[in-house]
């Protein structure tokens, strides 16, 4: 009886052509593209089947503002949300503590709902303010005939219809899910009221939203999906050593199906990144993240384990740069830590994020700002939970678990966790092998 060979290739003369496409990848509804040209002249572009084709030209603009001007304005964004909503302190306790009412009720409280409505809401619209303001006050401000065109068709379509999946190209750090509509852009704007109506305005709520910066040719090809996926828990054992969050919930989670990997010290981090043979296809880095000095140049996002020690984008890169091109490190990798989406005064070329693509990762996501520790862990809950059945991209999932708990807990926190990539990765998971039948005569 004849019996079926297994073959496995140890070599890949053909570079990855019998690579199969990514079957799961197709194009934004809507690409938008910010070109730093010479002289710090910035053209915007615009282009995708969620906008009005143009005769005879393309969505095209040479913007007023500078990168200066759009850095300054993206970092005050997000030092508002941080000064305004998660460091808020509760009017009782400047009057008198009072016992069961925290003293930083954002930052303590994951459900909002319980909060005065008047005082969320002001909140609530100041910041969409100031979005709004990004966009539409630096971003895109102008009176010249084609900047005022790509504004009106823009703004038409981010407002004309909700779960577009928009990509914005660009090498501008700007926090895109955190700006805003106004509210003349928004359709039946009566019909909501309350935290509701000011939810609807930030993008982060409208559409699924990636950030790109750069080509990388791999993100367009995909391996072979495992039977069981490699997941790694990269984290300071200190924090939460009280239980005061979900963190030993989301390590459960990633435990469940896996093989599970721990790692708590920069060496063994470093370790595992200087193997040409590493594979992982989910990393989820729980710790605290920070600005550290870097000489005359922007100081640098560093991430610290238990150890202490910095981990940086000079140490994935001094890792990696060996490696080759031809590896299986393509991970979906998931840094909750503060600050870990933003790279230093904007356009930072020691960018965490961005040295963890160049070296193979499919897609970051990460908080923009300073991020309270026990709406991390939920956040990290809610997303991998729906990232690990392999059933939602991590663009749906991050939208879904957005919009739920802006909709379902008046908290609007999880618009500050950017995609850098990864609007299309999936946790694929291949069938189980067949149980193999030996031969009968």
């Amino acid at each position: 009886m004849s019996t079926e060979l297994k073959i496995r290739v140890l070599q890949d003369p053909s570079r990855g052509f019998t690579t199969l496409p990514d079957e799961v990848t197709q194009g934004p509804d809507l690409t938008v593209c910010l070109d730093i040209l010479a002289g710090n002249r910035i053209r915007a572009r615009m282009y995708g089947p969620a906008v009005a084709p143009l005769r005879g030209t393309e969505h095209r603009a040479d913007l007023s503002a500078r990168p200066a001007d759009i850095d300054a304005a993206s970092t005050h964004l997000c030092r508002l949300w941080e000064d305004i909503f998660v460091r808020f302190r509760s009017p009782e306790h400047d009057r008198q503590p009072t016992p069961g009412v925290p003293e930083y009720p954002y930052t303590a409280l994951v459900d909002l709902r319980p909060q005065p409505t008047e005082e969320l809401h002001e909140i609530l619209d100041e910041l969409a303010l100031a979005g709004q303001q990004v966009l539409f006050g630096t971003v895109l401000d102008g009176r010249d005939p084609q900047i005022e065109l790509f504004r009106n068709h823009l703004a038409g379509a981010l407002s004309a219809r909700e779960g577009l999946r928009v990509r914005f190209d660009s090498e501008l750090f700007i926090p895109w899910p955190m700006l805003s509509l106004r509210p003349q852009d928004l359709p039946q704007p009566g019909t909501y009221a309350g935290p509701a109506a000011v939810h609807r305005r930030f993008l982060g709520h409208r559409h699924q939203i990636e950030q790109t910066g750069g080509a990388y040719p791999w993100l367009n090809g995909r391996r072979e999906a495992p039977h069981v996926p490699t997941v790694s828990l990269n984290h300071d054992e200190q924090i939460d050593g009280q239980g005061r969050t979900r963190a030993s919930d989301v390590a459960a989670l990633l435990a469940q199906d896996t093989n599970f990997v721990k790692r708590a010290t920069r060496s063994q981090l470093r370790s595992a990144l200087k193997d040409h043979t590493l594979c992982e296809h989910l990393m989820y880095f729980w710790c605290h993240g920070n600005f550290v000095p870097n000489g005359a140049h922007p100081p640098s996002l560093a991430l610290r384990l238990t150890d202490n020690k910095p981990i940086d984008a000079h140490t994935v890169r001094d890792c990696r740069h060996d490696v080759g091109d031809d590896h299986p490190f393509q991970p979906f990798v998931m840094l909750n830590a503060c600050h870990s989406g933003v790279p230093a005064e904007g356009s930072d070329p020691a960018f965490l994020g961005g040295a963890l693509i160049r070296a193979g990762a499919r897609g970051i996501l990460a908080p923009q700002i300073e991020m309270p520790q026990i709406f991390a862990a939920e956040y990290a809950l809610e997303f991998l939970t729906r990232y690990l059945t392999g059933r939602q991209t991590a663009g749906e999932a991050a939208h879904s678990v957005a919009r739920h708990f802006a909709d379902e807990f008046h908290n609007p926190l999880g618009f500050t966790y950017a995609l850098h990539c990864g609007m299309d990765a999936r946790l694929e998971r291949a069938a189980p092998p067949s149980d193999v039948q030996e031969p009968t005569a």
